[in-house]
């Protein structure tokens, strides 16, 4: 017995150890949620002029923007110069509003205003659920489900390459099905990666590397939304045909 309980209490100091910060989730969640506000923001101001002609120059250099804006704005996370860090992801997060506002505008003509709830709502309560179980999931299943998630997002990516690329060589290539099957795989693996969070975070950042953690929880709950979105648009469209 006192060998077993040794060799137990070996395996709880380990797991232990493997958690580089355990406070990490509680710091980042408030940063989470303003994004999220602010980005809700930035949609509203697309929307207002997604009627007027600078609408899609304004779209790609916000698009291209934004992507400068993440790197930076990680990299600054990353080495805990949060004073800084912080006024990059908040614009980060209205320019990322701004760049959703023409597939926001998109699933109001097709499904309504309620299409957007919808998708919001099932957004919220993932996360909810995700802030739950995730926290509680052992080594075991945190290891194995990232190895799905990162082979998930490498098949996603590959088949949105495949879509673009045939849609413009191809008019109408693949149709409605390959849009559903897209936005139905894409909302399955990043309720995955909602999950895997919870997991990942407090053994991947410091505690005062919160703004890195809340930056990809962001991206996670931002991909969950415009899945859920398009699968939703998907989904209307087809009843309609």
């Amino acid at each position: 017995m006192p060998a077993q309980s040794n060799f137990q209490a070996a395996i709880r100091d380990a797991q232990a150890r493997a958690l580089v910060g355990p406070n990490v989730v509680n710091n980042a969640l408030p940063f989470v949620g303003g994004g999220m506000v602010l980005t809700a923001v930035g949609t509203w101001g697309g929307l207002s002029m997604v009627n007027s002609p600078a609408f899609m120059p304004l779209f790609w250099v916000a698009l291209i923007g934004n992507l400068v804006l993440f790197f930076v704005a990680r990299g600054v996370a990353i080495r805990g110069n949060n004073s800084t860090a912080l006024p990059l992801l908040a614009l980060y997060s209205l320019i990322t509003g701004f760049t959703l506002s023409g597939l926001v505008a998109v699933a109001i003509g097709v499904a309504g205003i309620g299409g957007v709830g919808t998708a919001a709502l099932a957004t919220g309560a993932t996360f909810l659920i995700a802030s739950v179980f995730g926290r509680r999931m052992s080594d075991s299943v945190g290891q194995a489900l990232g190895q799905v998630v990162v082979l998930g997002i490498i098949g996603l990516l590959i088949a949105m390459v495949i879509q673009i690329i045939g849609g413009l060589f191809l008019p109408g290539f693949g149709g409605s099905g390959l849009e559903l099957m897209i936005a139905g795989f894409g909302t399955v693996l990043f309720t995955g990666a909602a999950f895997l969070d919870f997991y990942t975070m407090p053994r991947t950042y410091r505690d005062d590397q919160y703004l890195a953690g809340a930056l990809s929880m962001y991206l996670t709950y931002i991909n969950l939304f415009i899945f859920i979105l398009r699968l939703v648009i998907a989904l209307s469209g087809s009843s309609r045909d």
